[in-house]
């Protein structure tokens, strides 16, 4: 079975069956739209005796079928990409791992780069006008060749913007000629409006805050290299920012193990990704924000969870029970 685009988010729906593992803020890349801030001398892996913790941890956890690999640019840490892959390979989970190609320069590829990629199953290949200042078409076609070569199923991601999709048919084209979705597939994603991206991009239309369904982030949980954990894979989360609750570290696998049932048994949280946005601004703390205006439910859901407690409350754990039907 490939492992699509949309089977990937069809994981990701479901809470427990997926995560997202963060090993590198270090980027040589510098897109001007790049939302986690990475550049060539961001923090990397600097301890890897608990950052093989984290992979071993990871590892055992049975119900997790999917671990996603980002960064920054992953392939830039070639010690912990290897490691990552060739442990969680072992373990029998499926892997995606996100990359701008940059390692596509030149005609030979590095050895260790065909082996990385021999073991993922996804790999998704992001290419816009900010990357193209750097990786030119020749070293993108040749990395997307490579992640053929290696069978893994290749979604070419772009940004919303024309015409980025025919740019990124043609791309596929020159690559595999016009049989081109045997091997990939193409992602049109929208800007992200946090690090160095916050300036770029325009903010969508804002939305009552009633209108916003269940947000799908929550289902999967993002586990960084250092072992911080964040409920969600929100860019600005991941960097710092919003409401402390949506961030916890783990130093040890029983760590990690108590953080993740701390987010996972959130109320808010639990609300927020269940039954959406439309019921959690039913509570009495938060009926203002029905009506209020948010470009974004991450937005919305930064001043909600401001507002309310993080212990347990009757209120929210009414909004998770389904009201029973007395008559037969």
């Amino acid at each position: 079975m490939r492992l699509t685009h949309r089977a990937i988010e069809a994981l990701r729906r479901e809470r427990g069956r997926s995560i997202s593992l963060f090993i590198t803020d270090r980027c040589q890349v510098g897109c001007g739209h790049c939302s986690v801030d990475s550049r060539a001398d961001s923090p990397t892996i600097e301890n890897f005796d608990r950052f093989a913790k984290i992979l071993d941890w990871i590892a055992r956890q049975p119900e997790l079928e999917v671990v996603s690999i980002t960064g920054g640019e992953p392939f830039v840490e070639r010690r912990g990409l290897a490691l990552t892959t060739r442990r969680l390979g072992a373990a029998g989970k499926l892997l995606a791992v996100y990359t701008s190609g940059v390692w596509g320069f030149g005609a030979r590829i590095p050895g260790w780069i065909h082996d990385v990629l021999a073991r993922c199953d996804c790999v998704y290949l992001s290419t816009d006008a900010y990357h193209a200042e750097i990786i030119d078409d020749a070293s993108l076609i040749n990395a997307a060749r490579e992640i053929a070569a290696a069978e893994a199923w290749l979604v070419l991601q772009v940004l919303d913007v024309e015409p980025a999709r025919e740019q990124a048919g043609e791309l596929l084209n020159r690559a595999f000629g016009g049989r081109w979705d045997q091997h990939a597939e193409i992602n049109v994603v929208s800007p992200v409006r946090y690090g160095r991206g916050e300036s770029l991009v325009i903010p969508s239309t804002p939305v009552e805050g009633r209108s916003f369904g269940p947000c799908p982030l929550l289902q999967s949980p993002v586990i960084r290299y250092d072992g911080a954990i964040s409920a969600c894979s929100n860019d600005g989360v991941i960097m710092g920012l919003g409401p402390a609750r949506l961030r916890r570290r783990g130093r040890s696998p029983a760590e990690l193990d108590d953080v993740l049932a701390v987010l996972q048994a959130d109320p808010a949280l639990r609300v927020i990704g269940d039954a959406g946005f439309c019921a959690l601004t039913r509570h009495s703390k938060l009926r203002d924000l029905a009506e209020q205006s948010f470009s974004t439910n991450c937005e919305l859901c930064w001043k909600a969870l401001d507002r309310l407690p993080s212990g347990r409350d009757p209120e929210l754990d009414a909004l998770t029970t389904p009201t029973i039907d007395e008559d037969p």
